[in-house]
């Protein structure tokens, strides 16, 4: 089968299993967070870029927002549509198409991209994809597009692997991936599990960042940076930027 991204066929071995990692286990935790920081109020639109099965669109729905997941993996939009709550709906986009997606643009009070939803999983060979965009990446186009996404004042809830955590874990010997210092992306070859138990070896290719990047993009598209802390899934918080947390959370407004 032909895809668009290499992520959809991983998605399509995982199915429900995603579900069963530990890191999707803190949804409750991470939406109380987002509530507070983001400001939502009932009835708010949100934007949920690079949902998955919905974790996160599905929780926050129950509180009374709309929101709107899309994803790259029709295998995952299904599993999203499928007892989903009033108020949470779905379709399959590819977050690359944001920028030109001309009826979503300011249209949401936020817009949310965690766990390396769509930003973070593209690689230097997505880059032909945007050719005519003046050279971007892919991970800079989908932020282009999830900044115009925003309405006036909206907000950005962001997550990102953090480079220093990667480097650091790989000096110690307790990663064992390879970090291309150039591109600032890390590759690890591991094995994922449908949810019958059949094992799939699979490649993995995940940007990372230091805050100084995030801090440069959000310069670059026009949003306002309120915080960026050191956070691990399950685990949000307003927390300083250190070397020793797997991933930054950026929050941002759209000026």
């Amino acid at each position: 089968m032909a895809y668009d991204h290499w992520f959809e066929g991983l998605a399509d071995h995982l199915g429900s299993a995603y579900l069963r990692y530990s890191f999707t286990k803190g949804t409750v935790a991470e939406c109380d967070y987002l509530e507070q920081v983001l400001g939502l109020e009932p009835g708010m639109r949100i934007l949920d870029v690079g949902c998955g099965p919905g974790r996160h669109s599905h929780e926050l729905a129950r509180r009374g927002f709309e929101v709107h997941g899309i994803d790259i993996s029709q295998t995952f939009i299904n599993l999203a549509t499928q007892e989903a709550p009033s108020g949470a709906t779905f379709e399959r986009l590819d977050a690359r198409l944001l920028a030109d997606t001309a009826t979503f643009h300011d249209s949401f009070d936020a817009v949310i991209c965690l766990c390396q939803g769509a930003f973070g999983l593209m690689t230097a060979s997505d880059s032909p994809f945007d050719a005519h965009r003046s050279g971007l990446d892919g991970n800079s186009i989908v932020f282009s597009g999830m900044t115009k996404c925003l309405r006036k004042g909206g907000r950005l809830a962001l997550s990102a692997f953090s480079s220093y955590f990667v480097v650091k874990a790989q000096a110690k010997g307790e990663y064992p991936s390879h970090f291309d210092a150039g591109s600032g992306v890390n590759h690890e070859r591991t094995e994922i599990r449908n949810p019958d138990g059949e094992v799939a070896e699979v490649d993995l290719w995940t940007a990372c960042y230091t805050p100084r990047e995030l801090r440069l993009l959000c310069s670059l598209f026009g949003l306002d940076i309120e915080s960026i802390s050191s956070v691990e899934p399950g685990a949000y918080g307003d927390d300083s930027a250190t070397v020793d947390s797997p991933e930054f959370l950026l929050i941002a407004r759209r000026m």
